[in-house]
């Protein structure tokens, strides 16, 4: 009796790691699966047999995380997290030895340079520690789990993406210690640059021999601090992964409209997808934490802010998934399954309907066709010739001009409406209304379905429910107007789509919130305005009719436009401040403090000028009118202007920043400085330049190349030898590496111009950046940031700036 319920367990609701000799387990799984109360399993299950688990994620986690900020280069990232995590693989590869799976262990220290979308190049010399779980009889056909433990500069990373690397243990642990082989292999990667520009997974899938293997992948990462992991993405196509992951995940999580808008780039962010997608062809799943995204890559993700049934959630979808995959027939010949997209979506984190698009396609188009035969017979009812059509089309344009007028006049729309349709009996007004807002979801559905949007399924659920509602209540309209009981049937008739919808809308707000929080590149205030009056029309629209059924609108509209006139005036008057320090949920100011020292040469080497300053950039749109009343000396007088003669504006960055401050200080002195030098220079016999250099120095620089009027750059040492501009001005080369990097040496070739100019044919510039160790701080940077307050996050560095002329 004992054993029995287990295998039924591990088959439908097993924790990412079984006891069986727990008798008390099977007791409490038994009341899950035979009882009425299922929907407490994920906590019944955090306090049976996965406690050991979730003790062992979370002693990772603490372990990874202690050594504080891990960038790329670091002593921290490097040596004691990579040392950590071979010595749990160690231990795991002992467990598995008596069984059928064998576990091999490889640390890949990749170096190479691709072109990453945006513009700019990427050089690296980096580490991964690949780990290889397969049948002892050995495994043609792998399947790819990949994390990251690198963080960015003064952030613990805990959630990017150190509880994931956690969470992998667990699992490779569990899979490890199966009593039967697998049908396949499995590589968990736990990579060492991802905050980088993804360089280590790049690494990975063009350099490793075990990478050919690879059919799928499964990344787990991060946009927020916990909670939910969200599937945002899978494929390209492939919809056989994303019907694995909804048949396996024993929490599943997803949502076909998240995949959209990140595809879309309308979320300034990129994960390890990518590189694999992109450089090694092979479908995967995109999965991350995505609640309170405030916090996210600053000093606050620590492992105290990840509950327990997060890493419970994790550890449950991502071990059933993965076993899944590695036992399943498509995973051999995924090429039979690779084509068609999936339409696939979550219901109130209950469950993920998931269908092939193909058949998504025949629902939308058959929901259209319903709603026009419906309006169709509306048009040429006896009752309705010739008059019908004109008022759904007076209606029609009121409604559309209402949608523009919402914020700005919306008693213009209103009394549009009232002139366009006068005559028109109340209850009519109530149903043309209706009618109304079918035809505008009907529209969106039918050209989200002919542009092969897969979210098209939203309006689909907007379209049918209400169609089908009012035509099972037109009897009881008819009778009795808006009555109480119309009222309700209606409502609940409406409740699937709209609570889905509001589901939809939380995600939205979830991550774009923050996101936007932290851009200094949008109105974040504009577009979230943007995004809640759409809402409030979306969810208005079937509704709508309701104020026309009513007996008075005069009260509903006085009272709607009170609260909208007292919120404008309290956040006119600045009522509610954007950040705050308080531990139980801080919302800090990001900003980007260097410290650091430019020195300019001429053509002939000599330090043309050179200048020292604190140089500092605002992350989100509201620059520094927060901070100039606590610091004053930071102020718009010493806001930089762009120096076009020079690259990147003559300022030690990787990426275009609008709103910078330079406040002088005294020059820093790393005790690794640059050292920059011209190898050699010589002309070739297509009359080209071809200039070599070497450079030494940190574990992160950049280097700028701005071609002078008249001259191109014809070929490079980087990548395909094809240079790539970076906002159609200037190259940028981003270059990292890890411990005891030797010397980087490249060479470019120049076509000359014709006449050479005073400048020179090109300016070469080298920035490096100091994020961690003894060069990191200096007396005048800690002083700044003692005087900045407990609500912004200072995010500080060293770097500099050398500038030479050729």
């Amino acid at each position: 009796w004992c054993h029995w319920p287990s295998s039924r367990v591990r088959r439908r609701r097993a924790p990412f790691i079984l006891h069986p000799n727990l008798t008390c387990s099977y007791v409490l799984h038994m009341l899950v699966l035979m009882g009425p109360c299922t929907w407490i399993w994920p906590y019944l299950s955090i306090f049976s047999d996965s406690l050991y688990a979730l003790s062992g994620t979370r002693k990772h986690l603490e372990r990874i995380t202690s050594v504080g900020p891990r960038p790329v280069g670091s002593r921290e990232n490097e040596v004691l997290t990579v040392n950590f995590l071979l010595e749990q693989i160690e231990h795991i590869k002992a467990i598995s030895a008596s069984g059928p799976n064998s576990v091999t262990v490889d640390v890949q220290r990749p170096t190479g340079s691709y072109k990453i979308p945006g513009g700019f190049t990427s050089y690296c010399k980096v580490s991964n520690i690949a780990v290889r779980l397969e049948p002892k009889a050995g495994a043609q056909h792998l399947m790819l789990a990949n994390c990251h433990f690198d963080t960015v500069a003064n952030s613990p990373g805990a959630s990017d993406d150190a509880v994931s690397c956690a969470v992998m243990l667990e699992v490779l642990r569990s899979l490890a210690s199966l009593s039967t082989p697998l049908r396949h292999g499995a590589v968990f990667l736990f990579n060492g640059a991802e905050e980088t520009s993804l360089q280590a997974s790049h690494g990975f899938i063009t350099q490793h021999p075990w990478a050919k293997q690879v059919r799928a992948f499964i990344n787990l990462e991060a946009v927020g601090v916990g909670g939910k992991e969200l599937v945002f993405q899978t494929g390209p196509e492939n919809p056989w992964l994303i019907q694995a992951y909804n048949h396996a995940a024993k929490h599943p999580f997803a949502s076909v409209v998240g995949q959209e808008i990140f595809q879309s780039r309308l979320i300034p962010s990129d994960t390890d997808f990518r590189i694999y997608r992109d450089f090694g062809n092979i479908p995967g799943i995109d999965l991350a934490f995505i609640e309170n995204g405030f916090i996210y890559h600053t000093k606050y993700d620590t492992p105290d802010r990840i509950l327990t049934d997060s890493i419970q959630r994790a550890g449950d979808n991502i071990l059933a998934v993965l076993k899944h995959l590695v036992m399943s027939k498509e995973l051999a010949d995924s090429s039979e399954y690779a084509h068609g997209n999936m339409v696939f979506f979550d219901l109130l984190g209950m469950v993920v309907v998931a269908y092939p698009d193909h058949v998504g396609t025949i629902i939308n188009y058959m929901t259209a066709i319903a709603t026009f035969l419906y309006l169709f017979k509306k048009c040429f009812h006896p009752s309705n010739m010739g008059r019908y059509v004109n008022e759904l089309a007076c209606a029609t344009v009121a409604v559309i001009l209402r949608f523009f007028h919402a914020l700005v006049d919306p008693s213009h729309s209103a009394c549009l409406s009232v002139f366009l349709l006068q005559g028109v009996r109340r209850l009519e007004v109530g149903e043309l209304y209706f009618d109304v807002s079918l035809l505008l979801w009907c529209g969106a559905l039918v050209y989200f379905t002919a542009n092969g949007l897969c979210s098209a399924y939203v309006p689909m659920l907007m379209v049918a429910f209400p169609l089908a509602t009012k035509l099972l209540l037109a009897r009881e309209f008819k009778l009795r107007g808006a009555s109480v009981k119309y009222s309700v049937l209606y409502q609940l008739g409406l409740a699937l789509p709209y609570v889905h919808f509001m589901f939809l809308i939380w995600l939205v707000f979830e991550v774009f919130t923050p996101t936007l929080g932290r851009s200094n590149i949008y109105l974040p205030d504009v577009v979230l305005a943007t995004i809640v009056t759409l809402t409030i029309l979306f969810f208005s629209s079937f509704f709508l009719h309701f104020i026309y059924l009513a007996r008075s609108t005069k009260w509903l509209l006085a009272g709607l436009g009170t609260v909208f006139t007292v919120f404008l005036l309290l956040v006119s008057c600045g009522m509610f401040f954007p950040y705050t320090a308080d531990p139980s949920g801080p919302r800090p100011k990001r900003v980007f403090i260097q410290h650091t020292t430019r020195i300019f040469h001429d053509l002939d080497g000599q330090v043309e000028s050179r200048d020292s300053g604190l140089w500092i950039n605002s992350v989100d749109y509201t620059g520094m009118q927060h901070i100039t009343p606590i610091i004053p000396e930071i102020n718009d007088t010493i806001m930089t202007n762009c120096q076009e003669d020079r690259p990147f504006c003559g300022y030690p960055w990787f990426r275009s920043d609008k709103s910078n401050w330079y406040l002088p200080a005294p020059e820093v002195s790393p005790k690794s400085p640059v050292e920059f030098q011209l190898l050699s220079k010589e002309e070739t016999k297509w009359g080209t330049v071809k200039m070599t250099f070497e450079v030494k120095g940190p574990s992160h620089m950049s280097l700028y190349l701005m071609l002078h009027r008249g001259a191109s750059l014809s070929s490079w040492w980087f990548g395909d030898a094809t240079p790539q501009l970076y906002l159609a001005r200037e190259y940028s080369i981003f270059y990292t590496h890890g411990l005891d990097a030797p010397a980087w040496n490249f060479w470019f070739e120049i076509q000359p111009p014709r006449e050479e100019g005073p400048e020179g044919m090109i300016s070469v510039a080298i920035s490096s950046h100091y994020y961690f160790g003894e060069d990191q701080r200096t007396v005048q940077l800690d002083d700044m940031l003692q005087r900045f307050p407990k609500w912004a996050f200072p995010s500080s560095w060293v770097s500099t700036y050398h500038m030479y002329r050729y």
